[in-house]
């Protein structure tokens, strides 16, 4: 019976303990007495209590904010950048053994990149070539993350924010632009329409008795009204062909 307790003893202070439940998406990084031992995979394993200390890493692929940040561009523009940086851990030891906390650290730097990157382009390279900005962005932290286990797959720059007296600068010349695009369409149709005209001008001219029987078309809408006097001056060449109507 004295052993039977023993061994129930000896199952609660040293088996239970030292269970653990690691999920899919995360490994737990191993130190014995302070010292790296290894990386557990998921599902269930048994660490040795008050001897082993496990640390979860999360290794899905995790969103950081960049907090905004006044930068200024190379053309001597003042902006308010941010951005969000998608990162993941690859490497569970370097994650722990590298940093305090690689989410900050991460974090960090890419906010130094940001800044340096950015200054380096005008205000109009700024607006158009977010994609390949954000490239170099993204290799620069990459570069200096993968030392501690962690693979930027992507950073992507959100809200570019000028000030105030820039952005009125741009509205009027947005809506300059309009108008001057606006005349051009204009002056485009007139050109189209006068053409047209001269065209039917000149096939009427040419047509034998073409402008008597636009005459006679024209006549035929506005006679619609009995109430209606017109006075019609006919060519002389269809006032010759109808003598009664001539008198």
């Amino acid at each position: 019976m004295a052993i039977l307790v023993f061994l129930l003893v000896i199952v609660l202070l040293v088996i239970i303990p030292g269970v653990r439940i690691i999920n899919q998406y995360e490994r737990g990084v191993i130190l014995r007495l302070g010292k790296y031992s290894r990386t557990l995979s998921p599902g269930f394993r048994v660490i040795i209590p008050y001897i082993d200390k496990m640390i979860k890493v999360d290794v899905r692929t995790t969103p950081m904010d960049i907090p905004k940040q006044e930068v200024i561009t190379r053309d001597n523009v003042t902006v308010n950048v941010d951005a969000v940086v998608y990162a993941r851990v690859i490497d569970a030891q370097k994650a722990v053994l590298e940093t305090t906390n690689y989410r900050y650290a991460t974090s960090t730097f890419a906010q130094t990149a940001l800044r340096d990157v950015t200054g380096n382009f005008d205000l109009d390279q700024l607006l158009s070539e977010r994609d390949r900005i954000s490239q170099q962005i993204r290799e620069i932290v990459d570069t200096q993350t993968d030392k501690w286990g962690i693979d930027i797959e992507s950073v992507k720059l959100q809200n570019i924010e000028l000030p105030s007296d820039m952005k009125r600068a741009m509205a009027k010349q947005a809506e300059a632009e309009r108008e001057r695009r606006a005349a051009i369409i204009s002056a485009e149709g007139e050109k189209s329409a006068a053409t047209a005209v001269a065209e039917a001008a000149r096939m009427l001219a040419e047509t034998p008795g073409g402008i008597n029987i636009r005459t006679l078309q024209t006549l035929e809408k506005i006679s619609t009204d009995p109430s209606q006097k017109t006075v019609i001056l006919l060519p002389t060449d269809l006032a010759d062909k109808f003598p009664g109507v001539a008198k």
